[in-house]
């Protein structure tokens, strides 16, 4: 009888065992492959669902500058000393020496006045101071007598003090007579119209012939001093405390292109017009050759500025609510701060800020409407300067 041979392949119920462990194996892997990327697309879910509720924004910064004062103002060209010459003396206009354009100096006859009324007035006047003189005379002779027949007791005493009293009135009427006559002496001085002080002659309104009335009558010239010129212009409220004696401006006219005369600023009106709300400037400006005109429109523009650096921002940051101008502003832990700003002057793009703001505040640009304080942020960006700013 033959042995039965030993088994090659281990027992079944181990083999089945095994079978099971690579199948939970299998399954376990299964498991990973599909469980872990859905996990994970859930956390990157879950963190983008976070970052989409805090608001990312970028942030700009104020520009400090210079008040831009090299706006052109338009100014008034006007004479230094500037006057209208008219007749002192009645009569008719014997002749003119000067017309139009031309230089005179003080004391220069202009024109040359007939006086024949001025004439006879001034003989009558000297008639009368002779006839003056003559009574004035008489009484004194007569005041002596009187005085030495008092002595006597020939004459009364009210007599003598009437003779006095005569005698002093005779005096006054001289006195009278020769202030006349020095008046209308003076008067006729004025039968030479003269230049009162160095300067051009910018017009001239008679001809020889031609009725003058004294003091009525019209102007028969008028004159100018062209150097230096004076130079008017209105300052615009927000910037009156940028101007200051002695500052220069650059002076320009259509007529004059490419041209630019230096001006400089000597007063200030002090005080703001009510009307306009601007300030009133005086400037001179050298004119040794006159080619600057009086009575010219001019444009300045101010080179210098004597007040701090101010402010500008893009106006893109501005929020328009019920609480005036605003602008917000990002802290340190990028939370918002609505802030309250003082507007100047609007550049278009940029406007100047002159309060609220300092050149280190991180302002948002572009706010969105539903903005509020407390809000937190998230920062696009490093906070950059205003490209746009002027």
């Amino acid at each position: 009888m033959n042995p039965i041979p030993p088994s090659s392949s281990a027992p079944q119920p181990v083999r089945l065992r095994r079978v099971a462990e690579i199948v939970v194996v299998l399954i376990v892997i299964g498991l990973i492959i599909g469980l872990v990327p859905r996990w994970l697309a859930h956390r990157k879910l879950l963190a983008e669902t976070h970052a989409d509720s805090v608001l990312t924004v970028s942030v700009i910064s104020p520009v400090a500058s210079v008040p831009d004062l090299g706006t052109p103002l338009p100014a008034d060209v006007q004479a230094f000393v500037q006057a209208t010459i008219h007749a002192r003396a009645s009569g008719y206009l014997k002749n003119w020496f000067v017309d139009i354009g031309d230089q005179v100096t003080n004391g220069q006859v202009l024109a040359e006045i007939d006086t024949p009324e001025l004439d006879q007035q001034l003989a009558q006047a000297k008639a009368e101071l002779d006839q003056a003189n003559a009574n004035l005379e008489l009484a004194k002779v007569t005041a002596d007598r009187w005085t030495n027949l008092l002595k006597t007791a020939s004459v009364s005493e009210q007599e003598t003090v009437e003779k006095t009293a005569d005698y002093t009135l005779k005096q006054a009427d001289v006195e009278a007579a020769e202030a006349n006559v020095q008046r209308l002496r003076d008067l006729k001085k004025f039968d030479h119209v003269t230049a009162p002080f160095d300067g051009t002659v910018t017009a001239r309104n008679t001809d020889i012939g031609m009725l003058i009335t004294a003091d009525s009558g019209p102007e028969l010239f008028r004159m100018a001093q062209t150097d230096p010129l004076r130079i008017y212009v209105r300052v615009p409220q927000p910037f009156v405390h940028a101007i200051a004696p002695g500052q220069k401006a650059g002076l320009t006219f259509t007529e004059l292109p490419g041209r630019v005369f230096e001006a400089k600023v000597t007063r200030t009106a002090g005080a703001v017009d009510p009307a306009s709300r601007t300030l009133q400037v005086e400037l001179q400006v050298p004119n040794p050759r006159g080619e600057i005109l009086a009575g010219s429109y001019a444009q300045v523009r101010f080179n210098e500025a004597a007040t701090a650096n101010v402010l500008t921002l893009s106006d893109n940051a501005l929020i328009f609510r019920a609480q005036g101008m605003q602008v917000a502003l990002v802290s340190g832990d990028n939370k918002v701060k609505l802030q309250s700003v003082t507007l100047g002057r609007d550049f278009g793009n940029t406007v100047e800020i002159l309060a609220g703001l300092n050149a280190k505040d991180r302002v948002i640009n572009n706010p969105p409407d539903s903005i509020a304080d407390g809000m937190a942020v998230q920062v696009e960006q490093p906070a950059g300067t205003n490209s746009a700013a002027k």
